[in-house]
């Protein structure tokens, strides 16, 4: 194998570098965060990567404790990948890189690939506060016309996104166990609320953003 890269720098961001550095592996971490993915799965939803490439970032992510492979309980024989606790820990950097990178989020161009679960990191910290406003948890499923997520939210005292060790943030697809609110978007309302041009109470009272559901979460996201 050949050696690892390093900068050779003893400096806390030269070190994440190291780890995280590499092209595809943040985008990596990103599928991994809404829980384990088969191979197969990664690869379909990191359009543009080769599978040489994909394989070689897995073993990296593994040699550096991000992420581990585990085969599936029978009768299935398939494996998956998921990240480790230090894995998880890059949500917050994420969320960051999401934040700051949502101005460039401008016309979608032709080539643009997209899925719904690529839109949960920049409405996380809007979802939270929410939450962390009525000192509610609950999971909110968040529908757009390229498909679903759900949201964990927590309480107030973990409302910047940081989750119980084992626990997601948030999820691809429906609530597995049901949500305590839905809410009903498109992709350029979703881009408007991370850019900070649109509140959610804002896109529930223009129409822009259905909420359904009794629950203190569904309340607290139309009162927003």
């Amino acid at each position: 194998m050949p050696p690892r890269r390093s900068y050779d720098q003893y400096c806390a961001a030269a070190r994440a570098l190291d780890a995280v550095g590499d092209r595809w592996t943040l985008l990596i971490v990103r599928e991994l965060l809404v829980g384990p993915r088969r191979y197969t799965d990664l690869h379909a939803d990191l359009p543009g990567v080769s599978t040489d490439v994909l394989a070689s970032r897995l073993k990296d992510m593994e040699q550096r404790g991000l992420a581990t492979r585990r085969r599936l309980p029978a009768p299935s024989a398939a494996y998956v990948y998921e990240l480790t606790g230090r894995g998880r820990g890059l949500l917050p950097v994420l969320e960051a890189l999401a934040a700051w990178g949502a101005p460039a989020l401008e016309e979608r161009r032709p080539t643009d690939a997209v899925r719904a679960h690529w839109f949960a990191l920049p409405l996380l910290r809007h979802l939270a506060a929410a939450g962390a406003g009525a000192g509610a948890e609950g999971v909110v499923e968040v529908r757009l016309d390229e498909g679903c997520f759900h949201v964990r939210l927590t309480d107030a005292e973990q409302s910047d996104g940081e989750q119980a060790d084992g626990e997601q943030a948030y999820g691809d697809g429906p609530a597995p166990d049901g949500a305590d609110a839905t809410l009903t978007l498109d992709a350029d309302a979703c881009v408007a609320v991370s850019r900070g041009e649109l509140t959610l109470g804002q896109g529930v009272r223009d129409g822009r953003i259905e909420v359904a559901g009794d629950s203190v979460v569904a309340k607290a996201l139309r009162e927003m």
